[in-house]
C-alpha cells in the first residue's frame, strides 16, 4: 500500500516544519484540518461565502509566509488561524458598504413545507441581525464559543483576552442577545 503524502498523526507544529523544509505535501494536512473551519468562522463573522472562502485562503497564504519562522512553542497554530480569520473578516466586514436586507433577492423555496421553511429561515434571519447589531467583540466571543465550540480559554486566546474578560463579553451578549429576540424566544426554542 502506497503511504499518503502526510501522516495523519503529524502534529501541526511538524506539518509546518515539513512545509518550512520545502516539503509541499504536508499542505493537504493542513488544509483538511482547519479550511472547514476558518470558512464557518469567517462566514459567521462576514455572512457571505464567497468572502469567507476568501479569508481562508489568505489565512493559509499567510501561514504560508511565517511557516519559516514558526515557533512551535508559540500560540497553537488553531488559534493563531481563528485571529487570523477573525482580523481579517473584521477587516473586510468593515471595509465594505453594507446593503440593506431590501437589496438581497428573498430565496425561494417551491417544495413542500415551505412555510414552515420560510419561519425558518426568518428566524435565523433575525438571530443573524441580533448577533450583527451587538458590539464586535461581544458578538466575536459568541460566534467562537457558541458556533465554532471552542473553550472559554480558546476563545480568550484568539480575541487576545483573559479569560474573566472573555466570560464578561459573552454574559453582555448573551443578555443583549435575550433582549433583542424576547418576542420570538418560543418560536427559536422550537426549531
Amino acid at each position: 500500500m502506497e503511504r499518503l503524502a502526510f501522516d495523519r498523526a503529524d502534529n501541526d507544529d511538524a506539518l509546518i516544519r515539513r512545509i518550512a523544509d520545502g516539503d509541499s505535501s504536508a499542505w493537504p494536512a493542513l488544509v483538511e484540518r482547519y479550511a472547514t473551519m476558518l470558512m464557518r468562522c469567517a462566514w459567521r463573522v462576514l455572512g457571505d461565502r464567497s468572502e469567507a472562502e476568501d479569508v481562508a485562503q489568505e489565512c493559509f497564504v499567510r501561514l504560508m509566509g511565517k511557516a519559516a519562522g514558526w515557533q512551535p512553542d508559540g500560540a497553537p497554530l488553531k488559534t493563531w488561524l481563528y485571529r487570523v480569520a477573525v482580523n481579517l473578516s473584521i477587516d473586510r466586514k468593515r471595509a465594505r458598504r453594507t446593503r440593506s436586507l431590501d437589496d438581497v433577492a428573498e430565496p425561494t423555496d417551491e417544495g413542500r413545507g415551505a412555510l414552515g421553511a420560510d419561519r425558518r429561515l426568518d428566524q435565523r434571519r433575525r438571530v443573524r441581525d441580533a448577533l450583527d447589531d451587538l458590539p464586535e467583540r461581544q458578538r466575536l466571543a459568541l460566534v467562537l464559543v457558541h458556533y465554532e465550540g471552542m473553550s472559554q480559554q480558546e476563545a480568550a486566546a484568539v480575541l487576545a483576552l483573559t479569560v474573566d474578560a472573555l466570560e464578561s463579553l459573552l454574559a453582555r451578549g448573551r443578555r443583549r442577545l435575550r433582549e433583542r429576540l424576547a418576542d420570538v424566544a418560543a418560536d427559536l426554542m422550537d426549531e
